[in-house]
């Protein structure tokens, strides 16, 4: 490591004693690959290091997490999507390299696009509706998220010019795709509680996501379709003699599982102190020991019933019922405003989606409720793929 001329000894000391110290392990375990993260103990440096791997679509098996005192240490068994240990040199370095410089709440720059951070209750149609806005306002769809939970929908989409490839900087124009998609929003009943912002930072989407739903207080809303009989399970006591309250999550496993749980509790103001997660089959179990921020544990029977709805919430944003759909094709200014017309037409309710572009070509991954045929029929010579969802 190369130090800064003005650097003492004293400060060298403390940049070393902070800085996360990585191993990742092959040979330990015959299943999945071991990943061991020590640092000082600084906030939200768990969410970061969950985020570290589930950005990799990395799969965590089982961990253990400690960090009573001043100090941190997490130990994480990954696996591929394939249930295969890491064997990627790349991927390994990625990891090393990332984890070993965690900051916790760094924003990153514009990257050269707008940010559009959309709520408001989700209806039929509300998508085409919003597409065709931004085609009509020369925006371009570069990537974007779209959940909905509970009635509420919540979208983060990255825009630039689809003239200049530029990101949109001119107040008069913001300011007129701010009213009109408000206006989408809203629609006949959602005055008050439909909102628009647009942006130049673009910041971390899923991460971004779970924070406008918990602002939004989706948890408290009623859901619009029946929870199936595999709803998560979450109980929360108190461990008096240790101070610490205890929360247990158990549900049906699946990859980002752990992250959704710890950016929820981290946005509530919780600090995990210690933590263990397993899997078993399909099954996730994860137990969390927490405090406040003020180092005390949940005081209240509503605190507490708020801690249950919120995880409950934070597992079922992402997982959808129904069918995905899978649309590669080249990308073109109004395809979005194509592809939710004929959902809309054919009486789909999207109700999750992703959508990304590279080059010149654009993949929408689609998650819709109702049966497909007619939709499928409707989208010409775009190669489409679907089945059901787990």
């Amino acid at each position: 490591m190369e130090w800064s001329a003005c650097l003492d000894e004293y400060e060298k000391l403390v940049i070393r004693m902070t800085t996360p110290r990585v191993v990742i392990d092959n040979a330990v375990s015959s299943k999945a690959t071991v990943v061991k993260v020590d640092s000082a103990r600084k906030h939200r440096i768990l969410l970061e290091a969950v985020q570290v791997l589930t950005d990799l679509n990395l799969s965590i098996k089982k961990a253990y997490i400690s960090s009573d005192g001043r100090w941190f240490m997490d130990v994480f068994h990954v696996t591929d999507l394939n249930g295969n240990k890491l064997t990627d040199e790349s991927v390994i370095n990625y990891i090393e390299q990332s984890l070993g410089t965690i900051h916790p709440g760094k924003t990153t720059g514009s990257n050269g696009l707008t940010a559009l951070e959309l709520t408001g209750t989700d209806r039929i149609g509300l998508l085409s509706e919003v597409f065709a806005v931004l085609a009509d306002l020369q925006c371009s769809v570069v990537d974007a998220k779209v959940w909905t939970h509970n009635g509420r929908i919540a979208s983060l989409m990255y825009v630039k010019d689809c003239n200049s490839g530029s990101p949109i900087e001119d107040t008069q124009h913001i300011d007129r795709i701010e009213a009109r998609l408000r206006n989408v929003l809203k629609g006949d009943n959602d005055i008050r509680s439909a909102k628009t912002m647009v942006s130049m930072a673009v910041t971390h989407t899923e991460r971004r996501l779970h924070q406008v739903m918990f602002a939004d207080r989706d948890y408290e809303r009623k859901p619009i379709l029946q929870p199936s009989g595999d709803s998560p399970v979450v109980t929360v006591q108190n461990w008096v003699e240790r101070g610490y309250s205890v929360v247990n999550v158990q549900c049906k496993d699946r990859t980002k599982l752990l992250f959704d749980v710890v950016c929820t509790l981290t946005d509530m103001e919780y600090i995990v102190f210690h933590a263990t997660i397993n899997t078993a089959g399909d099954r996730a179990y994860l137990e969390f020991y927490i405090r406040h921020t003020d180092g005390t544990p949940i005081s209240s029977e509503p605190e507490r019933q708020r801690v249950i709805q919120c995880l409950q919430a934070a597992v079922e944003r992402r997982a959808s019922e129904g069918v995905r759909l899978e649309l590669c094709t080249s990308d073109r200014q109004g395809l979005l405003a194509d592809v939710t017309r004929t959902f809309r037409e054919n009486g789909l309710n999207v109700t999750r989606a992703e959508i990304s572009t590279a080059g010149d070509m654009a993949l929408n991954v689609w998650a819709c409720c109702v049966h497909m045929e007619k939709a499928e029929e409707g989208f010409g010579d775009v190669r489409v793929g679907y089945d059901w969802l787990n």
